[in-house]
């Protein structure tokens, strides 16, 4: 299950999200993300949902990379379902024991699902098509104007890069220190919830101690390479906004008109 999640790792490539500015892809996908919140009928969530499949194939990803994309969180989206479906009050279909299942929870509990599905799906493009290095100049020149107010946009946006980088390490070494404690005998999966959690202990010592060794050699390793944050530091590769940006940028727009249109439009015609 932990080698399944997929968040924070890059996938190299050269179809159109890949080349697009890392500022583009990171305002668009919040963008994004905000209009999955202006959807409220079927009609807009099967426009989002199409919207994120054909920016899917013009990343020219493997269709199975998305979908690990989601499996490791499958049970969130089943239990949102089950929550909105035994909680939302209207017009009962059954019974089971004294929970009711209505029609208005169904409905409801399928677009949340549809919501958190598309949360999922866009944060992993972005990360995807977007590699490390890019990502942070990304982020630092759409945290710059933050300065004058004392904002470190620099370091900031250090810190967010190597945290979605370290994911997957931490990930293979907590699925790796799992198997050792497993061959070992240790027992993970039964016992009651207290017995669970004293079962853990073995697992969270050495990852606790692996990943402040990592991070002790990697700041060793940035304080041996003269690492001075983001003063006077120059980049190989500027960042430029190009033409497909603006495509991008105008595709986005279009999208949130569109949404905006199926929510309030038909109201004032």
């Amino acid at each position: 299950m932990l080698t399944d999640i997929t968040l924070g790792q890059y996938f190299p490539g050269n179809s159109f999200i890949h080349r697009l500015d890392p500022r583009t892809k990171i305002i668009s996908t919040l963008i994004f993300i905000a209009s999955i919140f202006l959807a409220e009928s079927y009609y807009s969530y099967m426009f989002l949902l199409s919207f994120c499949v054909a920016v899917s194939i013009a990343s020219e990803l493997p269709y199975k990379l998305i979908l690990r994309s989601i499996k490791p969180l499958w049970i969130l989206v089943v239990l949102t379902l089950l929550i909105h479906i035994f909680t939302t009050p209207g017009t009962t279909l059954f019974k089971i024991g004294p929970a009711s299942v209505t029609q208005e929870g169904i409905s409801q509990g399928i677009l949340m699902s549809l919501r958190l599905l598309l949360l999922i799906v866009v944060s992993s493009l972005l990360t995807y098509t977007t590699s490390p290095i890019v990502l942070t100049d990304g982020i630092e020149h759409l945290l710059n104007p933050f300065r004058k107010i004392g904002v470190p946009a620099h370091e900031l946006a250090m810190m967010m890069t190597i945290a979605l980088r370290f994911i997957p390490t931490l990930l293979e070494e907590t699925d790796r220190i799992i198997k050792a404690q497993m061959s070992r005998g240790a027992d993970f999966s039964s016992g009651n919830i207290l017995q669970r959690a004293k079962s853990l202990v073995p697992l969270l010592v050495p990852l606790f101690i692996s990943a402040f060794r990592r991070a002790d050699e990697l700041a060793v390793a940035m304080e041996a390479r003269c690492y001075r944050g983001g003063t006077n530091r120059t980049r190989m590769k500027v960042l430029r906004l190009a033409v497909i940006d603006a495509v991008a940028f105008g595709l986005i727009i279009g999208l949130v008109g569109i949404l905006i249109y199926l929510r309030w439009g038909q109201v004032y015609a």
